[in-house]
């Protein structure tokens, strides 16, 4: 996946990447990284509901920082929707990666956001749609699983959004993946 990703961005030229999610922050500094390569004035977006102080720090010092914001938040609550709207003014291609909380509902709500902002040829990624094709109770601790997924937010999108479509050559080519159909093109 995180080949595909690269693959995207690069095929893409994002101005502006936004991930949901960002955990210890790994992701953001590749993200970073590979716009410093492509874009001169490319910026990675990370929203999380919980950023800890101690990634956050090692965020802060890297030499990456400087293509990186962070907002700590929920990615459905209205005032983050309110800066993630800010940060996108004047931007052209903007590249979105969904890997925050995995159930249906927030999954959905998060696409029904974040797809305006995609321009044609871009994508939407969402991760993890792997949740629904694991075993019955694989997923223990956690309030997403079969029936209750991004997979099913992803399916349930694409019946009201004729806008984004599944790029089934990605998945074609990955043939090992956590996000099969997954990977939404914008085709408007």
């Amino acid at each position: 996946d995180m080949i595909s990703i690269q693959e995207i961005i690069w095929n893409v030229k994002p101005d502006l990447i936004i991930e949901t999610g960002i955990a210890r922050g790994g992701s953001l500094i590749y993200y970073a990284s590979l716009l410093e390569l492509i874009n001169s004035d490319g910026l990675v977006l990370g929203i999380d509901i919980d950023i800890r102080k101690h990634n956050k720090d090692a965020i802060v010092k890297h030499p990456m920082n400087k293509r990186i914001k962070m907002i700590e938040g929920s990615s459905i609550d209205s005032d983050v929707i309110q800066q993630v709207k800010e940060t996108c003014e004047n931007k052209k291609s903007i590249l979105v990666i969904l890997d925050s909380n995995h159930s249906h509902g927030h999954v959905l709500k998060e696409l029904k956001f974040f797809s305006p902002l995609i321009p044609s040829g871009s994508y939407l990624v969402v991760l993890d749609t792997i949740v629904e094709d694991l075993p019955d109770g694989f997923v223990q601790n956690r309030p997403w699983g079969k029936g209750n997924s991004p997979k099913t937010a992803v399916w349930e999108f694409l019946k009201i959004n004729k806008q984004f479509k599944i790029d089934k050559d990605i998945e074609n080519k990955l043939l090992i993946s956590v996000a099969p159909d997954g990977y939404l093109k914008c085709i408007k």
